[in-house]
């Protein structure tokens, strides 16, 4: 299957490195549309925004900057990167995400996330020693209802359905699912025997993090009987196309720095990244996708030899990236690595066909 390659976004409100002003929500959302709308024309496959219920992120509510970005954008997939399930409705999430879909004319999407950010939890009612039955349920109706309408169902967290008819119908009747994955083998495990694509999450760490969670879920899958080779498998992380490599670490380095300090998972509780440990995360056997364009390039089709990956999709912006310099990386990637990746990986399936 083609080598599909994308950028996402959280919409984190950080405070500017020179002045230390915080940029306006309405900033933050009418940037998120433009990064859209640009990877969009320089030909990249797939737009994502991530859900999170902080005043420090404009993302509580994906589906409205994605709905907004489907009448801004002609070919570019969109999808969520994550949709908090386990503290959503699946049916408002269906009906939501079908919506997008008519109006983008198919190019929809669902990544759904158990949650590492988990404000929504309490937030919404729900109690966190429920994590991974609330996620297993609401998963299990998400896909039903995309099979089948009207749907009967019965579950432990939301009221019974009998006999509900719920619309609308996507535009191609159904919506690609994909279930996002930080590492942990028991989801791997779960998703594989769903015969569902998977979404992992690499922050930081050795490019070879994944390699056994891959291999659980692929264990699984095959187990279940699905194909293995037919299922796609993403990785979704950090990283910045530069001019040069010096460019792209002293441009990336601070922000990023900043996001993880400020805008990290357990708010007030960030952690500090040295610049050593930011250029070691750098490096050729390291996670992020920070470079020029040959670097990046070399590091994905690395990662799509260990991984067998189908799907990127780099968040180039994290710790409040200025838009100029966000725009110019994103073009990059859209410009001169995802023509060679695509061409690479193209040529690689040919040969060993």
């Amino acid at each position: 299957m083609p080598f599909e390659l994308g950028i996402m976004t959280f919409g984190e409100v950080t405070e500017d490195l020179a002045t230390g002003a915080l940029p306006s929500p309405r900033q933050r959302v009418r940037e998120t549309i433009e990064q859209a709308q640009v990877a969009d024309q320089v030909g990249l496959d797939v737009f994502g925004v991530g859900e999170h219920h902080r005043t420090d992120f404009v993302g509580s509510a994906p589906t409205i900057l994605l709905a907004a970005a489907a009448e801004r954008t002609e070919t570019i997939k969109l999808t969520s990167s994550v949709t908090v399930l386990s503290s959503e409705d699946p049916v408002r999430v269906w009906e939501q995400f079908a919506t997008i879909d008519l109006l983008s004319a198919g190019r929809a999407e669902i990544i759904a996330g158990r949650g590492s950010y988990t404000e929504s939890f309490p937030l919404f009612g729900y109690d966190m020693k429920d994590y991974a039955d609330l996620f297993r349920e609401k998963l299990d109706l998400l896909l039903k209802i995309r099979e089948q309408n009207p749907i009967t169902w019965q579950g432990r967290f939301r009221p019974a359905l009998v006999d509900a008819d719920i619309g609308p119908r996507a535009d191609g009747d159904t919506i690609p699912v994909w279930v996002g994955v930080g590492g942990s083998p028991a989801s791997a495990v779960s998703t594989g025997r769903l015969g569902l694509p998977m979404a992992l999450a690499l922050l930081l760490g050795p490019i070879t993090t994944h390699v056994p969670t891959l291999e659980h879920y692929r264990a699984a899958a095959a187990e279940a009987g699905h194909d293995v080779n037919a299922l796609p498998v993403s990785i979704n992380t950090h990283g910045f196309v530069g001019r040069s490599s010096q460019h792209a670490r002293d441009t990336m380095y601070p922000y990023f720095a900043k996001g993880m300090l400020e805008n990290n998972h357990q708010r007030g509780e960030g952690f500090l990244i040295p610049r050593a440990a930011f250029d070691a995360q750098s490096s050729p056997r390291a996670g992020l996708l920070v470079g020029s364009a040959q670097e990046v390039i070399d590091k994905l089709l690395a990662y799509h030899e260990l991984y067998g990956l189908n799907r990127a999709i780099i968040q180039m912006g994290f710790g409040g990236v200025p838009q100029k310099e966000h725009l110019e990386a994103i073009e990059r990637l859209g410009t001169e690595v995802a023509p060679v990746v695509r061409r690479e990986v193209a040529a690689q399936e040919r040969s060993a066909a």
